[in-house]
């Protein structure tokens, strides 16, 4: 006889006792009504709770950032002594420095491969180019140059898709939900690292339309919940060390270390890398932290440094992040440039606003009808087509021809330019987009004619709209910057053929620098945090005024029509991501309005069978704990303690029952649980012998419960439950009454709208 028709049994049984005269097995909700009797008899007791109208189940559950004080836990800490406590402390730093370090190793790698693959491609194009060009058989480059695009994207395109397709993207918005409680699945396991490292890596070779800098915050978040866990069970292989850094709480602390080590990497900014954390991904903070994840950052942007400029044989440092901007001359500015700064802020807000708004429903048309595999694969080779036959079209239908040295790209094409000329609006594509960013931020006033730079705006700008969000590894931040840098210098160059006299003061660096902010603020609406990471980047600390005037323009107008990328990703992703305040419909509700309710309870001494029931016919990760009389039914006890679906799992994996209490009492620690941690099995991984779901055994929960959970009456204002779900990183806040009856029960997901 299978589990499911023993407890289907148990209950028939309990159901005919209680009809003799009998005690019944007591269940939290109401009996089936008639029509479900079927539907029971097949699937086993059904628990009627409200449900939400979002269809489907969540695959998201929320993180456990409350501390579990419970017995084992108390008596760990009391056996902790004053060496301890500074070994643990020693422990957190030694945990940093290896964060920083080997994000900044990851970092190098990636960078490495990319810049040297990408010198042999437009090496090898640039030949085809001046080989062919004579004869006039221009399509034989195209054919290659479309070839070395899509192989590599079909690599990449392939792994994120088939193997993890958590890794497609960035990353950050993934990561701004773990920071705030979301446990987003396999987010941070090795093998998506090392998936978004040759996704990354291929996508950029292959041409796309990103860059590799927004992908390294996700890999030091990866990094860092790796190494401060000491084990990784996609490996099965555990170090035996930092066993006491194995919950939720301790690991987020890590992973917001982990995210600003990854900007450090790719900016150079380890200030900037604390303030992105501090704006964009975490939702907790302590001073304690702020130092460690400082540190990460520090030793991630020095290792960084050190390892590039050997590489690159520099006797200096030059090298502070990936994306390395060259050195800045001082860029003067005269007051009344202010207003221009602010216009293009309002201009840049306003195309943020576009791209975001148009961004969103291609990947809503992507996520209804690109749903196989293989789609998603021939999707992003598409693209890659697309990229290179864009590419080739501006190269070749424009003559914007150069002398050559006046700054031209490592591979200068000649096509139908004069000897020693090269074309301009090749060399916007013959390199990879950090070079172009960086040869429009410091080319001199004239290298590139107003009709390229309006024509690779006007390509550009939908091409990085199509490609974010395909089944590949990519940021958003370079495209974004080479956008706006590209028509920052065209708004200089409309300026000064209109005015002449303003070439004083117009130069075109410094507006494709505005221009850059402008459009990365209007597509991701950072202020404070990339204002710092565009000043470390630049070291033009004289130009904080500019920048900061430029961001906030952006930002207030681009607020005005949408949200920003991460978080409207987000909240089309329906991820139950809480908000810095809650929404407006909510204001003047009370707990009782959106409380769930009836509740499923268990009592302090427990039936293992019920146990089973409830974890097999649930899906919910929390369970109060009742002390009851033998008259009161479950919805009618008084709360005692909370107790979570995984430490039940582990108590049944473990047989610690009352009846065999005499084997396990005195060797049962906290760590039994934290060896589970992350993977906690199911229950449907467990083998349980069949006299072990009788009524013969019983869990004593005092020993594992949390005895002090959060709880709240029902006349409890929902702003003020809300502060404390942000404050505290609750996952559960239980409803009771004067006499401490529980009445209901509240998750993340009660704050948020129902789709």
């Amino acid at each position: 006889m299978s589990l499911k028709q023993q407890l289907v049994r148990d209950s028939d049984d309990a159901d005919s006792d209680n009809e003799n005269g009998s005690s019944r097995l007591e269940y939290s909700v109401p009996i089936p009504a008639d029509d479900e009797e079927q539907d029971r008899q097949e699937n086993g007791p059904t628990f009627t709770v409200r449900q939400r109208k979002k269809k489907g189940q969540s695959p998201y559950e929320s993180l456990d950032y409350d501390v579990c004080e419970n017995v084992l836990w108390q008596q760990e800490h009391r056996k902790i002594v004053p060496r301890f406590t500074v070994r643990k402390d020693f422990s957190r730093w030694i945990i940093s420095m290896q964060i920083g370090i080997w994000t900044a190793l990851v970092a190098c790698a990636i960078n490495i491969v990319i810049d040297e693959v990408s010198r042999l491609k437009y090496g090898f194009l640039k030949r085809a180019v001046d080989e062919n060009v004579l004869g006039g058989d221009l399509a034989i480059p195209y054919l290659w140059w479309v070839l070395l695009n899509v192989v590599p994207v079909l690599i990449g395109a392939t792994l994120v898709a088939y193997v993890e397709p958590v890794a497609a993207g960035s990353g950050i918005p993934q990561v701004k939900c773990y920071l705030n409680g979301v446990k987003v699945p396999r987010i941070v396991r090795i093998k998506t690292l090392a998936v978004k490292a040759v996704g990354v890596v291929t996508s950029v070779i292959g041409g796309l339309a990103g860059g590799k800098e927004g992908p390294m915050i996700h890999s030091g978040a990866v990094i860092a919940a790796g190494i401060s866990q000491g084990k990784s069970t996609t490996l099965q292989k555990d170090m035996k060390v930092f066993q006491y850094f194995r919950d939720d709480h301790e690991k987020r602390d890590f992973v917001v270390g982990g995210a600003a080590a990854g900007v450090a990497a790719a900016f150079g900014a380890p200030i900037g890398g604390i303030l992105f954390s501090l704006e964009e991904a975490a939702s907790f903070w302590n001073q304690s932290l702020i130092w460690r994840t400082f540190f990460a950052s520090i030793i991630s942007s020095f290792t960084l440094n050190v390892v590039l400029s050997a590489y690159h044989g520099l006797s200096s440092f030059r090298y502070r992040g990936l994306f390395n901007l060259g050195e800045f001359k001082p860029l003067p500015f005269e007051y009344y440039e202010l207003p221009i700064f602010m216009l293009m802020g309002v201009l840049g807000g306003v195309s943020g606003a576009i791209w975001n708004s148009v961004n969103t429903r291609i990947n809503l048309f992507r996520a209804r009808f690109v749903k196989y595999r293989w789609a998603k694969v021939m999707e992003a080779a598409f693209v890659a087509i697309i990229g290179a036959t864009a590419a080739c079209a501006m190269a070749y239908s424009l003559n914007d021809c150069r002398p050559l040295g006046n700054d031209p790209t490592e591979t200068p094409v000649q096509l139908f330019c004069e000897d020693n000329e090269y074309n301009a609006a090749a060399a916007l594509w013959f390199q990879t987009p950090e070079a172009t960013v960086k040869a429009l931020f410091h080319d001199p006033p004239g290298s590139h004619t107003i009709l390229t730079l309006a024509v690779f705006v006007l390509i550009y700008y939908p091409l990085s709209c199509i490609t974010y969000g395909l089944s590949v590894s990519l940021g958003i931040f370079i495209p974004t910057l080479l956008v706006g840098a590209a028509w920052g210098r065209l708004f200089a160059s409309f300026v000064v053929l209109a005015f002449p006299a303003s070439s004083v003061f117009m130069n075109p660096g410094k507006y494709a620098l505005i221009g850059a902010a402008a459009q990365l603020g209007g597509i991701v609406r950072m202020t404070l945090s990339l204002s710092v990471i565009l000043l470390e980047t630049t070291g033009n600390i004289a130009f904080v005024l500019p920048i900061i005037i430029t961001l906030m323009s952006a930002k207030w107008s681009g607020d005005y029509f949408n949200e920003g990328i991460y978080d409207t990703q987000i909240r089309t992703s329906k991820v139950p991501m809480l908000p810095w305040h809650v929404e407006p419909r909510l204001e003047n509700e009370l707990a009782e309005n959106i409380m769930n309710a009836p509740v499923v309870c268990v009592r302090k001494l427990e039936k293992v069978n019920y146990i089973i029931d409830i974890l097999k016919n649930t899906t919910h990760n929390g369970f109060p704990v009742i002390e009851s009389d033998e008259n009161d039914t479950r919805e009618d006890g008084k709360l005692i303690g909370l107790i979570l679906r995984s430490q039940l799992v582990v108590i049944l994996k473990r047989s610690m029952y009352v009846e065999t209490e005499r084997h396990w009492r005195d060797l049962v620690t906290i760590e039994q649980f934290r060896k589970e941690y992350p993977r906690y099995p199911t229950i449907d991984d467990l083998r349980i012998s069949e006299d072990k779901t009788l009524k013969n055994y019983t869990v004593d929960m005092s020993t594992f419960m949390n005895p002090s959970p959060y709880s709240v009456n029902p006349d409890t204002s929902v702003p003020r439950l809300f502060q404390l779900f942000r404050a505290v990183g609750l996952r559960h806040l239980v409803v009771v009454t004067q006499e401490n009856r529980v009445r209901g029960i509240i998750t993340r997901k009660d704050f948020l709208k129902d789709d």
